[in-house]
């Protein structure tokens, strides 16, 4: 399956370690958990972050990656262990279903409903995971929002 991942040039080093959960809570993991967050779509991967920005900060600094993950790797979430509200900000359902699959080691990947698209889908990928050395970045390119998302 392929994945995309967008994030600042300032992260290319990193962007694939994980290293932002110890740092940041976000929807589907506790602060302290490893997790790289990808989209099924480069679309999605620029909405996902787009609703994160400033806006009043126009990035310039982007790059989208392609990213190549056998099919067998990803664990695919059962929606109705999801709360009715788990699109809610600071969701602890939600950090606890993401962190809790990181913790177990069951798989490398694990594809998530995306809350800001409904009915496209997210991939979580767990840095720690004896098979995520399977996963490749098969493209790397820069980046940038249309100026008008920012008016």
């Amino acid at each position: 399956m392929q994945l995309w991942r967008l994030y600042p040039e300032r992260f290319r080093e990193t962007a694939f370690s994980g290293v932002g959960g110890l740092y940041v809570a976000s929807r589907w993991n506790h602060l302290g958990t490893e997790m790289v967050y990808c989209a099924t779509s480069p679309a999605l991967a620029a909405l996902e972050l787009f609703v994160n920005l400033d806006p009043i900060e126009v990035p310039v600094d982007l790059l989208m990656a392609a990213v190549e993950i056998p099919d067998d790797q990803i664990e695919q979430l059962e929606l109705e262990l999801l709360p009715s509200d788990w699109r809610e900000l600071n969701s602890l359902v939600c950090r606890d279903l993401g962190s809790g699959w990181a913790a177990s080691g069951r798989s490398a990947a694990l594809r998530m409903p995306s809350a800001v698209v409904d009915g496209d889908w997210n991939v979580l990928l767990n840095p720690r995971h004896a098979d995520f050395s399977k996963i490749q970045v098969a493209a790397l390119k820069p980046f940038r929002f249309d100026g008008r998302m920012f008016r």
